[in-house]
Protein backbone atom coordinates (compact mmCIF):
# COMPACT_ATOMS: atom_id res chain seq x y z
CA UNK A 1 0.00 0.00 0.00
CA UNK A 2 1.44 3.37 -1.19
CA UNK A 3 2.21 5.97 1.71
CA UNK A 4 0.72 9.36 0.85
CA UNK A 5 4.16 10.99 2.60
CA UNK A 6 6.69 9.43 0.22
CA UNK A 7 6.37 11.22 -3.59
CA UNK A 8 5.70 9.20 -6.52
CA UNK A 9 8.88 8.77 -8.71
CA UNK A 10 7.53 9.38 -12.47
CA UNK A 11 9.72 7.83 -15.12
CA UNK A 12 8.71 9.94 -18.69
CA UNK A 13 10.04 7.87 -21.39
CA UNK A 14 10.35 9.57 -25.05
CA UNK A 15 9.13 6.85 -27.03
CA UNK A 16 10.02 7.80 -30.22
CA UNK A 17 13.48 8.55 -28.88
CA UNK A 18 14.02 5.26 -27.15
CA UNK A 19 13.06 3.34 -29.73
CA UNK A 20 14.84 5.14 -32.62
CA UNK A 21 18.47 4.83 -30.46
CA UNK A 22 18.80 1.18 -31.63
CA UNK A 23 19.17 0.61 -35.94
CA UNK A 24 16.48 -3.01 -35.18
CA UNK A 25 14.15 -1.55 -38.36
CA UNK A 26 11.73 0.04 -36.27
CA UNK A 27 11.52 2.44 -39.32
CA UNK A 28 9.34 -0.16 -41.30
CA UNK A 29 7.16 -0.73 -38.32
CA UNK A 30 6.79 1.89 -35.76
CA UNK A 31 3.49 0.84 -34.44
CA UNK A 32 5.03 -2.42 -33.61
CA UNK A 33 8.12 -0.77 -32.10
CA UNK A 34 5.28 1.29 -29.59
CA UNK A 35 3.91 -1.79 -28.94
CA UNK A 36 6.99 -3.37 -28.30
CA UNK A 37 8.51 -0.85 -26.25
CA UNK A 38 5.09 -1.03 -24.07
CA UNK A 39 5.43 -5.05 -23.93
CA UNK A 40 9.04 -4.41 -21.92
CA UNK A 41 8.03 -1.82 -19.92
CA UNK A 42 4.70 -3.31 -18.73
CA UNK A 43 6.82 -6.70 -18.10
CA UNK A 44 9.83 -4.55 -16.30
CA UNK A 45 6.76 -2.83 -13.89
CA UNK A 46 5.44 -6.90 -13.53
CA UNK A 47 8.89 -7.62 -12.62
CA UNK A 48 8.97 -4.90 -10.07
CA UNK A 49 9.02 -1.42 -10.29
CA UNK A 50 11.43 -0.54 -7.62
CA UNK A 51 13.85 -2.82 -9.84
CA UNK A 52 13.08 -0.73 -12.96
CA UNK A 53 14.04 2.67 -10.61
CA UNK A 54 17.09 0.72 -9.74
CA UNK A 55 18.45 0.12 -13.05
CA UNK A 56 17.63 3.88 -13.86
CA UNK A 57 19.51 4.68 -10.67
CA UNK A 58 17.01 5.70 -8.38
CA UNK A 59 15.46 4.09 -5.31
CA UNK A 60 11.71 3.90 -4.84
CA UNK A 61 9.35 1.38 -3.42
CA UNK A 62 7.44 -0.60 -5.94
CA UNK A 63 4.24 1.12 -5.10
CA UNK A 64 5.90 4.66 -5.48
CA UNK A 65 6.39 4.45 -9.27
CA UNK A 66 4.73 5.57 -12.09
CA UNK A 67 6.12 5.41 -15.89
CA UNK A 68 4.61 7.72 -18.24
CA UNK A 69 5.32 6.42 -21.96
CA UNK A 70 4.80 9.73 -24.82
CA UNK A 71 4.24 8.39 -27.88
CA UNK A 72 3.88 10.59 -31.27
CA UNK A 73 3.23 10.41 -34.98
CA UNK A 74 2.20 6.81 -36.21
CA UNK A 75 3.02 5.29 -32.76
CA UNK A 76 0.62 7.26 -30.88
CA UNK A 77 -1.97 6.43 -33.09
CA UNK A 78 -1.72 2.45 -31.96
CA UNK A 79 -4.80 1.30 -29.23
CA UNK A 80 -3.96 -2.06 -28.56
CA UNK A 81 -0.71 -1.73 -26.66
CA UNK A 82 0.33 -3.67 -23.56
CA UNK A 83 -0.83 -2.34 -20.53
CA UNK A 84 -0.05 -2.43 -16.68
CA UNK A 85 -1.45 -0.75 -13.79
CA UNK A 86 1.80 1.54 -13.16
CA UNK A 87 1.74 2.42 -16.98
CA UNK A 88 0.07 5.67 -18.09
CA UNK A 89 0.40 5.61 -22.29
CA UNK A 90 0.86 9.61 -23.26
CA UNK A 91 -0.24 9.84 -27.38
CA UNK A 92 1.04 13.67 -27.74
CA UNK A 93 -1.53 14.83 -30.14
CA UNK A 94 1.35 17.40 -31.41
CA UNK A 95 4.99 16.92 -30.80
CA UNK A 96 6.86 14.62 -28.33
CA UNK A 97 9.15 17.05 -26.91
CA UNK A 98 6.20 19.83 -26.17
CA UNK A 99 4.01 16.58 -24.07
CA UNK A 100 7.43 15.30 -22.34
CA UNK A 101 7.83 18.72 -21.04
CA UNK A 102 4.06 19.93 -20.18
CA UNK A 103 4.17 16.52 -18.37
CA UNK A 104 7.46 17.42 -16.32
CA UNK A 105 6.73 20.72 -15.63
CA UNK A 106 2.94 19.45 -14.32
CA UNK A 107 4.52 16.39 -12.09
CA UNK A 108 7.34 18.88 -10.95
CA UNK A 109 6.31 18.30 -7.29
CA UNK A 110 7.50 14.80 -6.95
CA UNK A 111 10.76 13.12 -8.34
CA UNK A 112 10.46 13.29 -12.33
CA UNK A 113 13.02 11.50 -14.62
CA UNK A 114 13.02 11.85 -18.11
CA UNK A 115 14.22 8.72 -20.38
CA UNK A 116 15.73 10.84 -23.92
CA UNK A 117 18.83 11.44 -26.03
CA UNK A 118 17.62 14.82 -27.27
CA UNK A 119 19.43 17.62 -25.64
CA UNK A 120 17.48 19.96 -26.44
CA UNK A 121 14.41 18.01 -24.46
CA UNK A 122 16.99 17.24 -21.91
CA UNK A 123 17.58 21.22 -21.19
CA UNK A 124 14.13 21.97 -21.69
CA UNK A 125 12.74 19.59 -18.43
CA UNK A 126 15.74 19.88 -16.39
CA UNK A 127 14.82 23.79 -16.05
CA UNK A 128 11.14 22.15 -14.28
CA UNK A 129 13.62 20.39 -11.90
CA UNK A 130 13.28 16.95 -13.57
CA UNK A 131 16.74 14.40 -14.16
CA UNK A 132 17.75 13.09 -17.12
CA UNK A 133 19.17 9.52 -18.68
CA UNK A 134 19.95 8.22 -21.75
CA UNK A 135 17.88 5.57 -23.50
CA UNK A 136 20.08 3.19 -23.34
CA UNK A 137 20.39 3.23 -19.71
CA UNK A 138 16.48 2.31 -19.99
CA UNK A 139 17.00 -0.37 -22.33
CA UNK A 140 19.85 -2.31 -20.71
CA UNK A 141 16.68 -2.28 -17.36
CA UNK A 142 14.03 -3.48 -19.88
CA UNK A 143 13.58 -7.46 -19.91
CA UNK A 144 14.29 -9.34 -23.59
Amino acid sequence: MRTPEVPVFHVIVDGANVVGSRPDGWWRDRPGAARRLAGKLSAALTAGPALLAQGLGREAADEDVRVHLVLEGAAAQVEDLPTHPLLDVVHAPADGDSAIAALAADLAVEPVLVVTADRGLRARVRSTGAGTVGPEMLLRTLPG
